[in-house]
């Protein structure tokens, strides 16, 4: 598993990020994963910072998504 997830405190309202659901396998390579902007940042937590996205998907993210 590599360490390059952000931590909660660099996130911020509004980046997009990509998600992965608390019951999602998070090695399972036929999972989508879920992206979308950040409405509500929780905490850090061991599978990566909690989120809320704009959507109400609640999730963990896992990376930064950097629009080309």
């Amino acid at each position: 598993m590599s360490s390059d997830r952000p931590t909660a405190e660099e996130l911020r309202q509004g980046i997009t990020v990509e998600i992965v659901q608390g019951d999602q396998d998070v090695e399972s390579e036929d999972q989508e994963p879920i992206i979308g902007e950040i409405g509500t940042i929780y905490e850090d937590d061991p599978a990566g910072p909690k989120v809320e996205l704009k959507s109400g998907v609640v999730g963990h993210v896992q990376s930064v998504v950097h629009n080309e």
